[in-house]
């Protein structure tokens, strides 16, 4: 039964891991343009535990970011809906950027390369590599947190909505497309002439 779990989530299409990974931020998006903050943040609570059940139902688990994220997303949409205070559900990427850059930092002085442990399968690199991800990853949360919250405070909600569910994630795949190259040195050659 383990096996035929581990396979099927081997075998998975990947727009499944896309709409999982995704979908609540879309249902956020989506929410937003129809309903207003209050009405996102709701979609937005309820696509995260859908993405979790599927991710359950799909992948056989649930991974651990996805459940810390869903910690954050109840907590602050909660406060955000409870109170009828936009701050919290607007500082939640703010709050997650932060917890995770601390807890990457945390892992590099205590000698844990927490990215690698739940990258290693995907990517195969040396422990220099993974330690130079890992402190430019957790600097990367870091300024799009700081970024985050110049954009909130300052901006009109619209800008901001588009910012978290097109712009942050721009701004990721920018990061990882710069970080490649400088990466790429720690990745192993492929072996010419091995069957």
């Amino acid at each position: 039964m383990a096996d035929k779990k581990a396979t099927t989530a081997g075998t998975q299409a990947p727009w499944v891991r896309l709409l999982i990974d995704f979908g609540p931020l879309l249902a956020f998006f989506a929410g937003f343009k129809f309903g207003g903050m209050f009405v996102a943040t709701g979609v937005f609570m309820v696509a995260t535990v859908a993405a979790m059940i599927a991710s359950r139902i799909l992948n056989g688990h649930i991974a651990a970011t996805l459940k810390f994220t869903f910690v954050v997303v109840m907590v602050m949409g909660g406060l955000t809906l409870w109170l009828q205070d936009e701050t919290f559900v607007k500082m939640k990427l703010t709050v997650l950027n932060c917890l995770f850059a601390v807890i990457l930092l945390f892992g590099l002085l205590t000698g844990r390369l927490y990215i690698k442990m739940l990258m290693g399968m995907a990517l195969e690199m040396r422990d220099e590599g993974w330690h130079l991800f890992t402190r430019n990853y957790a600097l990367f949360l870091l300024v799009m947190a700081a970024v985050n919250e110049a954009i909130w405070r300052t901006q009109s909600d619209d800008f901001w909505v588009n910012f978290k569910t097109f712009g942050y994630m721009g701004a990721m795949m920018a990061y990882l497309i710069v970080q490649m190259p400088a990466l790429m040195k720690y990745m192993p050659e492929e072996k010419k002439g091995d069957d």
